[in-house]
């Protein structure tokens, strides 16, 4: 398979406008978060997601976690974190074990408590893609991927949720304990880890499954110890009224979700048609990362994957979930970097960065666009190993 050999001249020739393409990015999306602040739209205008936390913060410094899961007096509490009405409503759907990060994020003012939280988040965000790519230029790449805005304007974890994932990712052979500590951390955003356990087991990855399964449990021994029982019913009664609300009856537009099911769904498609796509497609992704894991494909490739199936396999993902996109895109990068590039490949790179880029403007699943082409260009990458061990066994 032909390559882009990285010689000294030619790595200059592809970093440079990389660099610039990066660079402009980053001045782009600090203006529009600056035009935001300044105009008063964000963080304290509008309302975003970051309300819902505040929100079942207070309620559980009040000593009344169970409501959090209770739409109108969680709403009600939003309304005090704004200060004042609002359309609509932002629902708290996040396991009991995610409440004490809520608590501890609302006892500073709702402003302060969303800048902080951004803030931390992006650190960690931008210290995991560095140490992937293992050279300063991923801080750039991390904070130049345009799912960077959207999880700002939106105040949600999408940078926490790529910081775990791709935690787990780069430590999973060198340091499987802490691998499985940050994937038991994931947890509370237990759609986004579908995959793991199965691809876990299948590759032998023992004591990082184990790991993560003792960190879920005992973090769901603990919330119920200080949530109480009550508020673990909450909890699982509020599942089928998310699910009806968002999945079947489409509250926040089903353009919004990056997924299959919201493809199907955004063109008119009948919901039962949406979830046996989204079933079939989870099982396919479920089964190619599985052979992929088993092969002699390079370790980058491999966890490429892995990230993104995880993304392909949930129905339920929006924008700024994408900044878990990243990560597979680092892994790439590094491959790129030591191996050489494909031909094409940094061009659907950028391809992708330009459907996440462009999704306020068209308002459709262009994000569930961007996973596939990422997804085709980790196959392109993957298939010659495949082949080969396809080859070995047979």
């Amino acid at each position: 398979m032909a390559v882009y050999e990285i010689t000294p001249a030619r790595g200059a020739s592809l970093g440079k406008p990389v660099e610039l393409i990066g660079f402009a990015l980053i001045v782009a999306q600090f203006v529009y978060v600056t035009a935001s602040f300044l105009q008063g739209s964000w963080p304290a205008g509008l309302p975003n997601d970051f309300v819902d936390v505040w929100a079942a913060g207070q309620l559980v410094l009040q000593g009344n976690p169970a409501a959090v899961y209770d739409w109108p007096t969680h709403k009600a509490m939003e309304v005090v974190a704004l200060g004042h009405p609002f359309d609509g409503y932002f629902g708290w759907h996040y396991p009991p074990t995610y409440l004490p990060v809520a608590a501890l994020l609302a006892k500073l003012p709702y402003i302060s408590a969303q800048m902080y939280f951004l803030f931390s988040t992006f650190l960690a965000y931008i210290f995991c893609i560095r140490r992937i790519i293992n050279d300063n230029f991923g801080i750039l790449l991390a904070a130049a991927f345009p799912a960077v805005l959207a999880n700002v304007i939106a105040g949600q974890n999408g940078f926490l949720s790529a910081a775990l994932l791709g935690g787990t990712l780069l430590t999973l052979n060198a340091r499987p304990v802490l691998a499985g500590i940050l994937l038991g951390l994931l947890t509370y955003k237990p759609h986004l880890g579908l995959l793991f356990p199965i691809v876990l087991a299948a590759s032998g990855h023992w004591r990082s499954f184990v790991t993560a399964g003792a960190v879920a449990a005992l973090m769901a021994v603990a919330s119920w110890g200080a949530f109480g029982t009550d508020t673990w019913h909450a909890f699982y009664a509020n599942i089928g009224h998310a699910s009806q609300a968002f999945l079947a009856d489409g509250w926040a537009d089903f353009a919004k979700l990056q997924t299959a099911f919201g493809l199907i769904r955004t063109l008119g498609g009948p919901q039962s048609l949406a979830w046996s796509v989204q079933a079939l497609l989870a099982l396919t992704v479920a089964a190619a990362v599985i052979v992929l894991w088993r092969s002699r494909a390079d370790d980058e490739i491999k966890a490429a994957a892995l990230a993104t199936g995880a993304v392909l396999a949930t129905p339920y993902l929006y924008t700024y979930d994408l900044a878990v996109l990243a990560v597979p895109l680092a892994f790439l990068w590094r491959l790129g970097r030591a191996r050489g590039f494909l031909p094409h490949e940094l061009a659907g790179i950028g391809a992708v960065c330009l459907l996440v880029l462009i999704f306020p403007l068209v308002k459709a699943p262009v994000g569930f666009a961007a996973v596939l082409v990422v997804a085709a260009l980790i196959a392109r990458r993957a298939w010659p190993s495949i082949r080969r061990t396809a080859q070995a066994v047979a």
